[in-house]
């Protein structure tokens, strides 16, 4: 059976223990991969009850039968799944954070967790931005893809960047997840050259988003979600530290939890920004809450932490026996 925490390196008896709970960015999952937990974990099923009162529809009917990776219910059952498997952790492996983070979409359930929205506002506020982004790039920016890529540092990266520069293509940085893992997003005719460059430098593109994200240039939306869509709900101090994903600087206030959500969407995340200031709180180890392939598992994170791989394979294992008595 393999174990359910993911630790390298095993940290020194003499470094930090302490907890922080991270919630992943979202990707592509599968309903089969993610459906068991969420129709018989009994966190999962208060959740996601919670949920369906709140949206008025069959949380996971929906999420079966909408075939897309973005959609508004997988949205919701990644968020729902997110908050559900932090408190498995804390319950079966007595995970007590004293600070969290949400890189990207893990944004929406840290501002769950934290306290800085009721659950069900949260749930709400999801549906509403999956709705709006969707109707914005069907309208907006519509050439445009974000690519995920290794094996290419930045010193490598930059003068790829600067060719683009000098013929004239756009371009923006979306993600820095390590020192050889970026995001860039940019405009789909030069997609091909682009990944061929890549290669040339012995990088692996990995999977092309669409819609994009993290982007100046989606300065509009982030206006109309400031102006549409945030004043339904009041904000509140966070309960414990958040970590915001895009430098690294810790959010304390409701204007800070506000603030971040919107940023999030005009600029990129900057994860060993968050792996720094964590550590700098004295964070040993981390629980990363949710379906994840990416943040609990890159070098910056793996040779910082101990990290507890919270997803939902991991809580479907039955409980070892307790041994028998002597």
């Amino acid at each position: 059976m393999a174990p359910e925490t993911a630790a390298r390196p095993r940290a020194a008896e003499d470094a930090p223990r302490e907890w922080a709970m991270v919630f992943p960015g979202m990707g592509p999952v599968k309903y089969a991969d993610v459906s068991r937990f969420l129709l018989t974990n009994p966190h999962a099923r208060r959740l996601r009850k919670a949920a369906e009162e709140v949206l008025g529809y069959s949380l996971a009917d929906r999420y079966r039968e909408s075939g897309e990776d973005y959609t508004e219910a997988a949205q919701v059952v990644f968020l729902v799944n997110c908050l559900a498997l932090a408190e498995w952790a804390r319950e079966r492996h007595g995970v007590e954070p004293v600070a969290c983070a949400g890189p990207s979409f893990g944004q929406k359930a840290v501002t769950a967790f934290s306290g800085a929205l009721p659950f069900a506002d949260v749930v709400d506020l999801t549906a509403r931005l999956a709705r709006h982004e969707a109707g914005y790039f069907a309208r907006e920016h519509r050439d445009v893809v974000t690519l995920s890529f290794v094996r290419v540092p930045g010193e490598q990266l930059r003068p790829v960047l600067a060719e683009m520069d000098d013929r004239g293509a756009w371009y923006d940085i979306s993600c820095h997840l390590d020192h050889d893992f970026f995001m860039v997003s940019l405009r789909e005719a030069e997609l091909d050259a682009f990944q061929a460059r890549l290669r040339s430098l012995g990088g692996l593109p990995l999977y092309t988003m669409r819609p994009p994200m993290h982007s100046a240039a989606f300065g509009p939306l982030r206006r109309s979600v400031e102006e549409e869509i945030l004043p339904r709900y009041r904000f509140a101090d966070p309960r414990l530290p958040v970590v915001a994903d895009q430098d690294g600087t810790v959010v304390e206030s409701a204007e800070g939890m506000r603030t971040l959500l919107l940023d999030g969407i005009v600029r990129p995340v900057r994860w060993p920004d968050v792996v720094r200031t964590l550590r700098g709180l004295g964070v040993g180890r981390v629980c990363v809450a949710g379906p994840d392939g990416l943040f609990g598992r890159v070098g910056c994170t793996v040779n910082t932490f101990d990290v507890l791989a919270a997803d939902p394979r991991a809580a479907m294992r039955p409980r070892p026996p307790a041994p028998l008595p002597a």
